[in-house]
């Protein structure tokens, strides 16, 4: 086979060291090239742990602000339409669209200046509907593309 491996990239929401959050892209790099039961033919797959995981379909309203706040939980969130935007307590904002990935995992940010965690909300004029997968899993702290 000559097709090379895939990369889709992600942005990562995490707490640094001093407690503060940020934001940073990386890609998901780990394929693998192989079917997904004994009878179906190959196709690129990057497998990551298994973990008990919960998912939400959520539909975030023309003009929705989510003030300052923390991830409940370590999540992956995918724009399916619509887009938004994440602010993060370094005062980096990305906004982000359908196709777009983001893995959320500011918990344990320490509060300066009224920012705990991240500020986000809708974009333009139509709201932005999500999948969001809540992994049941110890967040991690400093560990910025833990993905990769």
């Amino acid at each position: 086979m000559t097709e090379a491996k895939p990369s889709i990239p992600y942005w990562h929401v995490y707490t640094d060291a001093d407690g503060s959050s940020r934001q940073e892209q990386f890609s998901l790099t780990n394929f693998q090239f192989q079917g997904v039961g004994p009878d179906v033919a190959p196709q690129w797959n990057d497998k990551q742990d298994p973990e008990k995981a919960g998912v939400t379909f959520t539909v975030l309203p023309v003009g929705w602000v989510g003030e300052w706040h923390e991830n409940p939980k370590p999540q992956w969130i995918a724009v399916l339409s619509g887009r938004w935007f994440v602010e993060t307590m370094d005062g980096h904002r990305v906004e982000m669209g359908p196709g777009e990935l983001m893995f959320g995992e500011d918990q344990n940010t320490k509060a300066r200046d009224g920012r705990k965690g991240h500020l986000s909300g809708t974009v333009g004029p139509e709201p932005c509907t999500m999948m969001v997968v809540g992994l049941d899993v110890a967040p991690t702290v400093n560990r910025p593309g833990r993905f990769t």
